[in-house]
C-alpha cells in the first residue's frame, strides 16, 4: 500500500495550479489538483483573460462599425445595432470551449480533478469535500481576487467587481470605474466602445501605476481623445446607491473639498489579492508576509518541506503566463529536475486600443540603478506614426521604446503602445532572455512591412541612428 495517495495534490486549476497538475504528470508524479469551480481554468479563463478579451474583441469590431471610422478605407455602414446578449453568449462560447479543453488534458493527463475547497489538517493532508487526502507533496495555487474599498459596497448589480463588469445585462449611460490599472482601463474601454460615459477615478497622480513614466503620460493622452474622462490624484471616500444610482464622494488624494459623482454603474478595481483565506494555513505551520502572500524560495517551496506555491498567492506580479511558467517550473522541482523561469523577463500586457506592452526595468528604474552603480543607460524611441505599416492601417497611436546599458548595450527593458503591442512585445521578451544588445534587434532583419519593424528602428534609435527619422 503506498505511504500517500497522491506524489502531489495541488490546489487550485487555475493557470498556476492546472498547468503544474499536467506537467507534474507528465513527469510521472501521480497528480491530483483541487478546483472548487464548476469548471477548470481559474479567474484568468472563467472570470479575467479570456472573457474579457472576448469582449475587448467584439467591442472594438463594433466601434469600428458603428463609429464610421472604417469609411475613409471605402467601408460603409448603416443601420448597425448592438445585440449585447449575443456579444455575452459568444463570450461565454469561448470560455466553455477552453475550460473544456482543460477537462480533457486532465483525462489525457490522469490528473484526478478532486471537486471541492481544500484545507490542510498536516503539512501533508488536505480535506476536500469531506474526504481527507495525503501527498507527498502539496502545492499552492489558489490564485488572487478583488481588493475591497472600505466604503464602497460591492452588491453585484450597481457596484461591481471585475467579474460583474464581464456580464453587465445593458450598456451603463455612465460608467465610473475605481481605479486606473490594467483591468479598470480594458474593462472601461469595453463599456466606452459600446456608448457608455467612462470616467475613470485613480488616487495617484496618473494611471497605470508601477509602468515607464512616459508610457502612462502618453497612454492617458490616447484615452481621453477616445472620451475617457480620467481624474487621477482623487480619492473615493464612500458611496451609497438608492435604486438604479449610485452616488460617489471623492475627494483630492492630497485633502480638500469632497464633491459627489453620480453613475448607474460603478466598477471597483483597485487590485487583487491573494486567496489564502479558508485553507487553514496554520495546520500545515504556514504563514503570510504583511500583503497576506506566502513567501517562497528559489524552488517554489516554503518555509515548510514538501509545500510549494506558484502565482498570484506569491510575491511578484499577477499575472497568468508568470503562474502558468512558476507551474511548470515548480512541478519540476517536485519531480526531482531544475525547474526555470527567469522572473526579470515577465511581460505584461494591458489590452486596451492600442495594446501597451512592457518588458524589464522602466527608464526610471534603469536609470536608478545605473546611478547607484556608477554606470548610465540610453534610450532608443521611435514612434508608431513613422512605420509604414502603421501608417497604412492608420493606428499610429504610440511608439516603442528600448532601454539598454551604456556600457554594455545590453537590452534593459522594452515598452510599447501600438495596436499589437501584446504580440510585440514577444520579439523583446526572446531578446532579453539571451542577453541580447540592442545592436542584436538593430541588426536582425524584420519583414516589411510590419509593425515588428518599429523595434527595431527603436533599437537602432539607441545610438542614435533610426533609418525612418
Amino acid at each position: 500500500m503506498a505511504e500517500h495517495d497522491y506524489d502531489l495534490i495541488v490546489i487550485g486549476a487555475g493557470p498556476g495550479g492546472y498547468i503544474a497538475a499536467i506537467r507534474a504528470a507528465q513527469l510521472g508524479l501521480k497528480t491530483a489538483c483541487v478546483e472548487s469551480r464548476e469548471t477548470l481554468g481559474g479567474t484568468c479563463l472563467n472570470v479575467g483573460c479570456i472573457p474579457s478579451k472576448a469582449l475587448l474583441h467584439a467591442s472594438e469590431m463594433f466601434h469600428a462599425a458603428q463609429s464610421g471610422s472604417l469609411a475613409k478605407f471605402g467601408i460603409d455602414f448603416s443601420g448597425v445595432s448592438l445585440n449585447l446578449d449575443q456579444m455575452h453568449a459568444e463570450k461565454a462560447k469561448a470560455v466553455g470551449e477552453l475550460t473544456g479543453g482543460i477537462e480533457f488534458l486532465f483525462k489525457k493527463n490522469k490528473v484526478d480533478w478532486l471537486k471541492g475547497h481544500a484545507t490542510f489538517n498536516s503539512a501533508n493532508s488536505v480535506d476536500v469535500a469531506g474526504k481527507s487526502y495525503t501527498a507527498k507533496n502539496i502545492m499552492i495555487a489558489t490564485g488572487s481576487s478583488v481588493t475591497p474599498l472600505p466604503g464602497v459596497k460591492i452588491d453585484h448589480k450597481v457596484i461591481v467587481d471585475s467579474t460583474g463588469a464581464l456580464a453587465l445585462p445593458k450598456v451603463p449611460k455612465h460608467l465610473v470605474v475605481i481605479g486606473g490599472g490594467v483591468i479598470g482601463l480594458e474593462l472601461g474601454s469595453v463599456w466606452l466602445r459600446l456608448g457608455a460615459q467612462v470616467t475613470v477615478v485613480e488616487y495617484l497622480d496618473q494611471i497605470l501605476p508601477g509602468m515607464d513614466g512616459e508610457v502612462r503620460k502618453e497612454a492617458a493622452k490616447i484615452f481621453k481623445k477616445q472620451g475617457f474622462n480620467i481624474r487621477t490624484g482623487t480619492k473615493v471616500t464612500g458611496a451609497t446607491v438608492k435604486g438604479n444610482t449610485a452616488t460617489l464622494t471623492v475627494e483630492p488624494a492630497a485633502g480638500g473639498a469632497s464633491e459627489t459623482i453620480e453613475a448607474d454603474c460603478v466598477l471597483v478595481a483597485i487590485g487583487r489579492r491573494a486567496n489564502t483565506d479558508g485553507l487553514a494555513l496554520d495546520k500545515a505551520g504556514l504563514t503570510v508576509n504583511a500583503r497576506g502572500q506566502i513567501e517562497i524560495g528559489h524552488d517554489f517551496q516554503t518555509h515548510v518541506p514538501g509545500i510549494y506555491a506558484v502565482g498570484d498567492v506569491c510575491p511578484g506580479p499577477m499575472l497568468a503566463h508568470k503562474a502558468e511558467d512558476e507551474g511548470i517550473a515548480a512541478a519540476e522541482f517536485v519531480a526531482g529536475l531544475t525547474g526555470i523561469i527567469n522572473h526579470d523577463v515577465i511581460p505584461g500586457v494591458v489590452y486596451t486600443y492600442p495594446e501597451i506592452a512592457s518588458v524589464g526595468l522602466t527608464e526610471e528604474e534603469a536609470k536608478e540603478k545605473a546611478a547607484a552603480s556608477g554606470g548610465e543607460v540610453k534610450v532608443g524611441k521611435f514612434p508608431m506614426m513613422a512605420n509604414s505599416r502603421a501608417k497604412t492601417n492608420r493606428d499610429t497611436d504610440g511608439f516603442v521604446k528600448v532601454i539598454a546599458d551604456a556600457k554594455t548595450d545590453r537590452v534593459l527593458g522594452v515598452h510599447i503602445i501600438a495596436s499589437i503591442a501584446g504580440a510585440m512585445i514577444a520579439e523583446a521578451c526572446t531578446a532579453m532572455e539571451f542577453g541580447a544588445t540592442s545592436e542584436d534587434i538593430a541588426y536582425t532583419c524584420h519583414a516589411h512591412p510590419t509593425h515588428a519593424e518599429a523595434l527595431k528602428e527603436a533599437a537602432m534609435a539607441v545610438t542614435g541612428k533610426p533609418i525612418h527619422m
